[in-house]
């Protein structure tokens, strides 16, 4: 898939409010992951059930955000990022005023899963920023959104055990939908929808499939606790969720523009950057499960630190609000490293704070350290995904892309949560009657989330480093500039602005700041070393070259004296325009 010629711009210098507004959408969407923890325990007598059926209001949540995800992104890269964020905030809405007049289970339910469809907004915000941010804001800006999926989830503690405590419960959905309203109308007025297109039509075999293959895995992780891991219904959810993927992935490889690329999925920095954001999601949620717990219980335990609901919130706040304040941090660690080893500073930042905390559990403050600590090495470690994503995707698929990555994180929290809870339920004391957690199961799992967090180390340290990164997209120059096999194509041209070629690059020539190269000479580079084809750029910066056929070729911009820059790309043939800006650094626009 490759980017449509409709606009002349791959990237757009950003509005001030584009970042806080689309950051400020993020963090909405993931509140509904933490809503109704703070009520979580008095959810069967609300909605007069059992436990194992109120457990559903939870699950629904979190199988439409692992759903909606990879769609979403990939029906923003079709019609419009912003389109689609929007329509996923009105159906938030809707779900929230659902679930607000409501005190049924069935009804509840849906109104949680429309709730829960909000959540393909995160790559949707990331994709926008790529899409409309000039590039020295992107670093922190994605960052930003990146880590509103933890901000979300930690702020919600403490603002809903608060509301719960003192309103009817039913407050917290009204909320959510007076927020998901204002986010609404302030993505309206800030934010530009994305000149980018991508080539084709939606998957919706595709899309079909993928549901019902998530739905068949993730089903049976967060309900195996309640069946049994052994039994006949978990087994077999399993068994047909690898067939279902199976078949699907094969006819995904079929299919002439996928909801998945699983090709550009196979790729190294695609497959281990997935891989680290299952362990990163895994290591995020079992804080969320085990600190809350921790400090609301009574001290008659022993170990229990007999905290009111608002103040447990409180102490895991800081979790989230370390978090956000990472984002610029990242941006300076990154800009000097490179986004693995940032990742991989997060991992380690991690798994520190977890084995620290092994021992910092018999003091309210001491649960407030490990979760700073933790939210600083989560922070930086969310922030370098996207990042790493969108170095390995063309710009037209980081939609989908990045709806794929936060499926990954979504799947991570879906095995935590499973696994933590199974942990802590078989390792509980029977207390009247009722199943107490025990300090041996908070400190078992805070064991699984570093031996999490260390394998997801194994798998970033796959990843490409950046000389590697820069090589494989800059390739060594070895074209001469006076050949003229191509003839009139190889003699330089002025470009008209708004000039499209029918096949070919185009993009702008910009400096290192983003300002436009006039005059900068840009010449195509075939795969044998030749010329085939070169140009001026004009007074904004363009330039358009067409290509004779498909296949690698390199862009070589000189300017000012300074110069060549050799940037490797590729066409896939066809009345295409693939886009391309050129940064040339230390040049003074003519």
């Amino acid at each position: 898939m490759t980017r449509t010629a409709t606009d002349p711009r791959t990237r757009r210098p950003g509005g001030s409010g584009i970042v806080p507004v689309l950051a400020f959408a993020g963090i909405v969407v993931a509140v509904m992951q933490t809503l109704l923890v703070p009520v979580i325990k008095d959810l069967p007598e609300l909605l007069g059930t059992s436990p194992s059926n109120a457990t559903w209001v939870m699950t629904s949540t979190l199988l439409a955000g692992a759903v909606a995800t990879p769609i979403m992104g990939r029906l923003g890269d079709l019609y419009g990022k912003r389109r689609m964020l929007i329509a996923s905030l009105a159906v938030m809405v809707v779900g929230s005023l659902i679930a607000g007049f409501t005190s049924e289970l069935l009804v509840m339910i849906v109104g949680r899963a429309l709730q829960g469809f909000a959540m393909g907004a995160i790559p949707l915000g990331i994709g926008l920023m790529r899409d409309g941010l000039p590039r020295e804001k992107l670093g922190s800006a994605m960052a930003l959104m990146s880590s509103s999926i933890g901000v979300g989830g930690g702020l919600a503690l403490p603002v809903a055990a608060l509301v719960a405590q003192h309103t009817d419960w039913h407050a917290l959905f009204f909320g959510s939908a007076g927020l998901g309203a204002l986010s609404i109308l302030l993505t309206l007025v800030f934010v530009p929808e994305s000149p980018m297109r991508a080539v084709g039509t939606f998957d919706v075999w595709g899309a079909l499939g993928l549901s019902a293959g998530l739905v068949l895995f993730l089903l049976p992780i967060t309900k195996g606790s309640d069946w049994g891991w052994t039994s006949g219904t978990t087994l077999g959810l399993f068994g047909a969720a690898a067939f279902v993927l199976l078949l699907w992935g094969l006819m995904e490889l079929r299919v002439k523009a996928p909801l998945v690329d699983l090709r550009t999925t196979a790729r190294p920095a695609v497959l281990f950057t997935n891989l680290a954001s299952i362990m990163v999601g895994v290591a995020f949620y079992a804080v969320s499960l085990v600190l809350p717990q921790l400090l609301q219980l009574p001290t008659s335990t022993g170990y229990g630190l007999g905290q009111s609901m608002v103040v447990a919130g409180l102490c895991v706040a800081p979790l989230g609000l370390t978090m956000m304040f990472t984002a610029p941090v990242y941006a300076r660690i990154s800009a000097k490293y490179g986004p693995k080893v940032t990742l991989m500073i997060g991992m380690l930042i991690i798994a520190v704070g977890y084995g620290a905390g092994l021992g910092l559990m018999s003091a309210a403050w001491q649960t407030i350290v490990i979760a700073v600590v933790l939210g600083a090495g989560i922070g930086l470690a969310y922030s370098s995904l996207p990042a790493l994503i969108i170095g390995a995707v063309p710009p037209s698929e980081t939609g989908a892309a990045n709806g794929l990555n936060t499926l990954m994180r979504s799947i991570g929290t879906s095995v935590s949560s499973a696994v933590i809870g199974m942990v802590l339920a078989n390792t509980a004391n029977q207390v009247g009657g009722v199943a107490v957690p025990t300090m041996q199961g908070f400190r078992v799992s805070f064991l699984i989330a570093t031996g999490a967090v260390l394998l997801g180390l194994v798998f970033a340290a796959f990843l490409p480093g950046r000389k590697a990164a820069a090589n494989a997209e800059k390739p060594h120059l070895v074209a001469s500039s006076e050949d003229a096999e191509y003839g009139e194509a190889a003699s330089p041209e002025l470009v008209p602005a708004g000039r499209t070629a029918q096949a070919g690059f185009r993009g702008r020539v910009l400096t290192a700041d983003g300002v436009p190269v006039a005059r900068a000479k840009v010449t195509l580079i075939d795969r044998r070393g030749r010329q085939a084809g070169a140009t001026l750029s004009a007074e904004g910066g363009d330039y358009v070259l067409a290509v004779p056929s498909e296949g690698a070729y390199v862009l070589a911009v000189t300017a000012g004296g300074h110069g060549p820059l050799a940037s490797g790309a590729s066409h896939p043939g066809g009345v295409r325009v693939v886009e391309v800006d050129l940064a040339l650094p230390s040049v003074v626009p003519a």
